[in-house]
């Protein structure tokens, strides 16, 4: 069964902000292919989207309502309602996400 798939505003502004440092730091170009190569890992969450497994910083708190995909160094971090797949954001995997996770997911 295939599912639509939606990004929260968060997760567009991580977008923005990660093309951004890509742009300023390496070159245009290879910000906009990072950038597509995000969003259709995103998209590929229309078909299978259970696939992603739990965040560990979530999962250590008991909170199993998220899910993430990788696409390396980056965490998508989704969560399926009635088979819509909401992406809350698009984080950098290499910094200590404990604290931002708990503060940007759990706020509601």
């Amino acid at each position: 069964m295939r599912c639509d798939v939606f990004l929260t505003d968060e997760a567009e502004a991580d977008i923005v902000g990660i093309w951004k440092y890509v742009a300023h730091h390496d070159s245009v170009e290879r910000a906009n292919s990072l950038i597509d190569a995000l969003q259709e890992a995103c998209l590929t969450l229309d078909s299978f989207s259970d696939r992603g497994h739990y965040p560990p910083e979530l999962q250590r708190v008991h909170v199993l309502e998220y899910r993430e995909l990788h696409y390396k160094p980056y965490r998508i971090i989704y969560r399926i309602l009635d088979c819509r797949v909401f992406i809350h954001c698009i984080l950098d995997g290499r910094r200590n996400l404990q604290e931002l996770l708990l503060e940007r997911l759990l706020r509601g």
